[in-house]
């Protein structure tokens, strides 16, 4: 659900790998297990890419997500829902370190020419959580095959999470579940399209905005255009609050804390000689601030009421406060920071821009600390606009084993680290 971000002035221009010094390898042949694997993780992405599930709806996903994790000897369990699964490996005797992807996709036509193209209509991967999904696939064999040998000093527990792009979202879900239960600390990647491949984005504090959405909907007696002032006229009434209400709003809210509230639907109508008697407004409202994502449903609740006043339309407000922000914790983001340049070189690892794009994973991180990064999946040299939520959204394949590399290094990091170790 986040926004891709753009890589700050000076950063590498064509592919950054050419220039990299090698990366630190990981222990026990891992290096060479994940490359053998990366054509079956490429088969995994390419299959999920193409059968797509909505949010809530991902159960055949889940069917094979967990089918692979149980081939490698684990013992995967599903979200009370069956759409989701939780699965840790190694020892309950050490600390407990957690990785997050997301399951669901968008209701988008994939409209891209690939033998991998989605085969749901009007479903589609335009957000890249069939690659996070699909890195942490590559992760659990390095994991188990550590843990197995006695080299993995704790436990790390995979989480595949469903329906982030729902509001409601399903993090709450898996907390519920208990897929928190013992973490000392989280971590997860976002596709970032607007990195070129082998680069990562890393921030230490707000990383996503909060973000709620809104919808009012509007009823009145309508009737024929050539006399309106025998109706209520919910077109000019709509038009009215799509401007003024985001201008009230800002002046309402403390300027510390500014909120955006872009629309995103507005329906009234069919004829053009008819005034409607039903019509609806849809939007977000963006926060970098918590307090200012809570505060700004309560003040839009008045403000309706006082802009429609008069004009004798009925109306009905929701609010849906969906995700708090992203906020990294300091350490965790130096952990995944550093885990990022051993296995990409430092040179590819720079610090990311706040989004106001909404991430559910900021509901883990309002229990533990963690940190999200951007992951570059842009093909080096790339023209072309690949931005998130768009239906020609792909992604270079080669970023799945970065992400890998990346992330194993960060749990080995983050399992060996004396503050998260002594947690959970």
């Amino acid at each position: 659900m986040t926004t891709a971000l753009t890589p700050p002035t000076g950063g590498p221009a064509s592919s950054p790998l050419e220039a990299s010094p090698p990366p630190q390898p990981l222990p026990d042949g891992l290096d060479d297990l994940l490359t053998l694997r990366v054509p079956e993780l490429v088969a995994t992405r390419r299959h999920i890419h193409a059968h797509p599930e909505l949010s809530g709806d991902e159960f055949e996903t889940t069917a094979l997500v967990a089918h692979q994790l149980a081939a490698l000897g684990l013992r995967p369990r599903l979200l009370p829902k069956g759409n989701g699964v939780i699965c840790d490996i190694g020892s309950s005797a050490g600390p407990l370190v957690a990785f997050r992807a997301d399951l669901d996709a968008l209701p988008l036509t994939d409209i891209k020419d690939a033998s991998y193209r989605s085969t749901v209509p009007g479903v589609c991967h335009a957000c890249g959580h069939d690659v996070h999904t699909t890195i942490l696939l590559g992760l659990a064999p390095l994991l188990a095959r550590l843990a197995d040998r006695g080299r993995l000093p704790g436990r790390v527990r995979l989480i595949f999470q469903p329906a982030e792009e729902a509001m409601p979202s399903g993090a709450p879900e898996v907390i519920a579940a208990g897929g928190l239960d013992g973490v000392s600390c989280i971590f997860a990647v976002h596709c970032a399209p607007q990195y070129p491949v082998g680069v990562v984005g890393v921030r230490s504090g707000p990383l996503t905005a909060a973000a709620a959405s809104l919808e009012i909907r509007v009823g009145g007696p309508g009737g024929h255009t050539a006399r309106p002032h025998l109706t209520t006229d919910l077109v000019d009434l709509l038009g009215r609050l799509v401007t003024d209400l985001p201008a009230q709003l800002a002046r309402r809210m403390d300027p510390r804390w500014p909120v955006s509230l872009v629309w995103g639907a507005v329906h009234a109508g069919e004829a053009s000689n008819t005034i409607p008697s039903l019509g609806y407004i849809r939007g977000t409202v963006r926060s970098l601030h918590r307090e200012a994502w809570y505060d700004a449903g309560e003040i839009i609740m008045k403000l309706v009421p006082d802009l429609v006043s008069g004009t004798g339309a009925e109306i009905d407000v929701e609010y849906v406060r969906g995700t708090p922000p992203v906020v990294n914790d300091k350490h965790a983001a130096d952990i995944i920071g550093a885990a990022a340049a051993r296995a990409l070189g430092h040179e590819n690892v720079f610090e990311a821009e706040t989004s106001m794009g909404g991430e559910d994973f900021s509901f883990y991180l309002e229990r533990v600390p963690g940190a999200m990064i951007r992951l570059g999946v842009s093909p080096p040299g790339a023209t072309d606009q690949r931005d998130l939520h768009r239906p020609g959204f792909d992604v270079d394949e080669r970023a799945i084993e970065y992400g890998v590399r990346v992330l194993a290094h960060t749990a080995l990091a983050a399992l060996a680290d004396e503050t998260f170790g002594s947690a959970g």
